[in-house]
């Protein structure tokens, strides 16, 4: 067994892993047990109970977090030369098309997030074999593909994450930095369990929201009381 430093044993005697606390409770405390010299992120993860073999119970989509990630967002744009000029004026990092999808074939995929518009997706599909295992994949369904790249670019930018649901049926995402503010990261975090509440699907059997664990880089996860969140 391995020994346990003095700083984990800090923060272990600041939490009981077997409770399960309220959210405002591990937004607070969550910043109390991140020991990180760098400005930790805090994700938070969702089990739910559906079956993510079934078409129908496919947790997927989008939200605007009220407060932002608090990461900066690397976007590229793949679109028309026509569109060029607003991406770059909304914040994109990289636009293009042609050059961009050389590079990503020769394995570049220094960004964070792609958008690009419907009439180039024959080009970017291409690039499935790439993009596809690192979440990158651009998809209607979560507004990366579209006709408004400028709007798209602003809303990434401003704290718009997407969200898919596992093989397991987990919802794992970032909601913030450790230096934000117990209510920042609770705001952040109520708004994307509202958004899966209101995508439950109606073929889902039993309990939906299962359990919820709010954790920052490096740190022990706290588990949250999941009815009450509901309620």
């Amino acid at each position: 067994m391995g020994r346990v430093s003095k700083k984990r044993k800090e923060v272990l005697a600041k939490y009981d892993s077997n409770k399960a606390y309220t959210l405002v409770e591990a937004c607070d405390l969550v910043k109390d047990i991140t020991t990180t010299k760098f400005d930790a992120s805090v994700d938070i993860s969702v089990r739910l109970g559906v079956d993510p073999r079934k078409a129908n119970q496919m947790i997927r989509g989008t939200v605007a977090l009220p407060h932002g990630t608090g990461k900066d967002v690397k976007v590229l744009v793949l679109c028309t030369p026509d569109k060029e000029a607003e991406a770059k004026a909304a914040g994109a990092d990289h636009v293009g098309l042609d050059d961009y999808i050389t590079k990503i074939k020769g394995g570049w995929t220094d960004i964070d997030v792609i958008i690009t518009m419907p009439s180039v997706m024959g080009k970017v599909g291409a690039l499935g074999r790439v993009l596809g295992p690192r979440g990158l994949m651009p998809n209607p369904k979560t507004g990366t593909v579209t006709m408004d790249v400028a709007k798209a670019v602003e809303e990434v930018k401003a704290g718009k994450i997407d969200f898919k649901v596992d093989k397991f049926g987990n919802i794992h995402t970032s909601i913030g930095k450790a230096s934000f503010d117990g209510q920042k990261l609770r705001e952040n975090a109520m708004e994307l369990i509202s958004t899966l509440n209101k995508m439950k699907p109606s073929s889902a059997k039993g309990t939906y929201m299962r359990s919820i664990y709010l954790s920052s880089t490096m740190s022990p996860s706290i588990q949250i009381d999941a009815k009450s969140v509901v309620a």
